[in-house]
């Protein structure tokens, strides 16, 4: 079940909203049960076997926070506690979403014709196996309380709003707010609205985006103009559609009386790719600071060990994003980028606004490692744009992907600005004029986004294999 689907935003949601609201607020449990059950029943919607691998790693890691917790004065056994809960639940990565992967390359390399499990990909199980962790991590680290009754570290794990986009919410982040929120109508009111401008992003324009990027990705010969429209196409769909779900689970957080972290903070601004990676796929970056970089030593160690460290973490980066060698190559490509900015000191120095533009170019020829599906594929559609396609530098369909496109294009350029920012500031933004234009906007917005629902237009989901 996705957001932007009709059964969610017409059933589930407002079923939920309403038996959650008549449920007093003195009975919090009870609306946690609520919520438990709301979110195994969301999640088993499309697949129902999926919903016991999830339930699983609830088991599992409920029991490797209490083992955890009591081993606290024991430096070895805590140890022992952390490696077991490590490598049970990168196990469970490993066998749904790269023993294909590696049978598959193995067989390649030996030639033996090794059995290949089709091993169907619980969707979102690297986002809730990675939350799963936070809390076994977060309680060894003393950040957090262990949770002594497993169906509160259940809904920790599968509550719907972030189970199958994001964001990645660690455990110290809520672990309070669990049995102690309390709700009001301002956070709900700012949540419903951060819920429309989120729905609106992945609807208007990322699906509108999609279909020019999937056009030009399935073409086996493309021209430069073409090339450069697709690639800029996926830029934004991947933006819009990622932030778009990261706004809606935050919205729907508030909705319920949880704060969830930002997500995304308008990253094709950046000026260095340091900066980038601050403000794209924020609960990604500092789940692997916290987790994978400090533990390592960070940045306090030797030049040598700290690039050893980076790209150890954007191994992993691309690694988790799925079992193709394009996205592990897409991960050493940011390490590439990042270590020659640390070497050049360029992510300490002060950066002009040309560095802008330059940045966003590295990070769209990023996305081509990411979006192509092989990498021989990905080389030809680079070369494509760099002009060694065989379609010259412009064609019919480039023509008319500009003609019938081009205002998407331009919204999608705007409001990858902080517009709304912007426009707060001024005396106009904070005047009952101002106000009455963000309400009329807000329900202009509602009423063409629940309209393309309607229709059932285009709505692809990009982060099925995370």
């Amino acid at each position: 079940m996705l957001f932007s689907s009709p059964v969610f935003l017409v059933a589930f949601l407002p079923g939920v909203l309403a038996l959650y609201y008549l449920i007093p607020r003195r009975f919090l449990p009870a609306r946690n049960l609520l919520l438990l059950a709301a979110s195994l029943g969301f999640y088993a919607w499309g697949e129902p076997w999926f919903v016991l691998v999830m339930i699983a790693s609830i088991i599992m890691n409920y029991l490797f926070g209490l083992w955890t917790a009591r081993t606290q004065e024991k430096s070895h056994a805590r140890r022992w506690a952390l490696g077991v809960t490590v490598a049970f639940n990168l196990g469970l990565l490993f066998v749904f979403k790269y023993l294909g992967f590696v049978l598959k390359n193995l067989r390649a390399v030996t030639g033996y014709s090794l059995p290949f499990p089709e091993i169907a990909l619980p969707i979102g199980v690297s986002f809730f196996t990675f939350q799963a962790m936070s809390y076994v991590l977060d309680v060894a680290k003393g950040r957090a309380p262990v949770q002594k009754n497993p169906l509160w570290v259940g809904l920790y794990i599968s509550f719907f709003p972030q189970l199958i986009a994001g964001p990645i919410v660690k455990y110290e982040t809520v672990a309070y707010e669990i049995l102690h929120r309390r709700e009001n109508w301002e956070d709900f009111s700012t949540g419903l609205c951060r819920f429309a401008v989120g729905l609106s992003k992945k609807v208007l324009l990322s699906n509108t985006m999609a279909l020019v990027a999937d056009s030009a990705y399935a073409k086996p010969e493309l021209s430069v103009g073409m090339a450069w429209l697709g690639a800029l196409a996926y830029s934004f769909q991947i933006f819009f559609d990622f932030s778009g779900y990261s706004d809606m689970a935050i919205g729907l957080g508030k909705m319920f009386g949880f704060h969830f972290l930002e997500n995304f903070n308008y990253p094709y601004i950046s000026r260095s790719i340091t900066e980038f990676w601050r403000r794209w796929h924020i609960s990604l970056s500092t789940w692997f600071r916290d987790y994978v970089y400090i533990p390592l030593g960070g940045s306090r160690v030797g030049t040598v060990r700290r690039f050893f460290n980076l790209f150890v973490v954007w191994l992993l980066t691309g690694v988790w994003h799925g079992a193709n060698w394009t996205f592990l190559l897409w991960g050493l490509y940011y390490f590439v980028l990042l270590a020659a900015e640390k070497a050049a000191g360029l992510d300490k120095k002060a950066l002009g606004l040309w560095r802008a533009p330059a940045t966003f170019l590295l990070v769209n020829f990023g996305w081509v490692l990411f979006r192509a599906e092989t990498l021989g594929a990905a080389g030809r559609y680079l070369g494509a744009m760099l002009g060694f396609g065989v379609n010259g530098l412009w064609d019919a369909a480039a023509s008319a992907a500009l003609r019938d496109g081009h205002i998407v294009y331009l919204l999608a350029a705007a409001f990858s600005l902080p517009v709304g920012r912007w426009v707060g500031k001024t005396k106009l933004g904070r005047s009952p004029a101002g106000a009455l234009c963000y309400a009329l906007g807000m329900a202009v917005l509602v009423v063409l986004t629940f309209s393309y629902v309607a229709k059932g237009a285009y709505n692809p989901f990009i982060y099925f294999n995370f």
